[in-house]
């Protein structure tokens, strides 16, 4: 008779790897919700399409707060992610846009696709080069799952709305271009890490909180787009006025030197 090893050593040794998978099946889902994206575009369907963006989003959030808290993370672990990332926030999204309101436009509607795809491989790349070098309280570059969001956004809201893409192409390339550029910019964008989520909050945070989910609910499309617009355009609003600040302070400088 098979004797069975059930001595602590060999099941801490499977619990570890139990922990280890965890992480991993996040990240697969995360596959899984771009490949659904996909799909449902070339489906022509534009409210689930844009909705597994999101959720995609909310899956690679989580699968590295896991590998953080279970203290798994890993080489392999950070690659599969990356990967992932470049099909869920740059194949997909571009994609999705494409089949929406860029096939009609010959050349430019798919070189504008092309440009976000190349766009989020590229930023992708710079940010795995990057890890343990930058400030972390900041990302260079609009992150790819922002780009994504803003441009699945744009024609969530859009569709539901009842705005045929072909109608809105030019202001889709413009949307999707813009996306793409930003994010192999070097503009600085909040990455919200270094927020305390275990410190104090105000009792006005408190009440804040339950009026997001209310207008959440209301009307998903509109207000996750408007949200992740005004995250894409807060970097080079941020960056134009501490320039000007800069200005200032040269200028001030070279006035009392002279």
């Amino acid at each position: 008779m098979e004797h069975l090893d059930n001595t602590p050593a060999v099941e801490e040794k499977r619990r570890r790897r139990s922990i280890y998978i965890l992480p991993s099946l996040f990240t697969t889902a995360n596959l899984f919700a771009g490949f659904y994206a996909i799909v449902q575009s070339m489906n022509g369907n534009f409210e689930h399409a844009p909705l597994a963006i999101f959720i995609a989003m909310i899956l690679d959030a989580l699968d590295g707060r896991i590998a953080r808290m279970t203290h798994t993370e890993s080489d392999f672990g950070a690659q599969y992610d990356s990967l992932v990332d470049m099909i869920s926030f740059g194949l997909a999204p571009a994609l999705i846009i494409y089949e929406w309101a860029l096939a009609g436009m010959g050349n430019l509607g798919w070189l504008a696709a092309f440009i976000f795809t190349a766009g989020a491989g590229l930023r992708l790349a710079r940010f795995n080069t990057q890890v343990g070098v930058a400030d972390k309280r900041f990302f260079r570059g609009l992150p790819s799952p922002a780009a994504a969001a803003l441009v699945a956004g744009f024609v969530w809201v859009l569709h539901v709305n009842g705005v045929p893409g072909k109608e809105i192409s030019i202001a889709a390339l413009v949307v999707t271009v813009l996306a793409g550029v930003l994010m192999v910019s070097n503009i600085r964008y909040r990455s919200f890490k270094d927020v305390n989520l275990r410190g104090r909050v105000s009792f006005m945070t408190i009440l804040a909180l339950p009026l997001v989910f209310v207008l959440l609910f209301q009307d998903p499309p509109r207000v996750l787009f408007l949200t992740f617009l005004a995250y894409a355009t807060s970097g080079p609003v941020a960056t134009l006025f501490r320039r000007r600040r800069e200005d200032r302070e040269h200028a001030k400088k070279q006035h009392h030197k002279a």
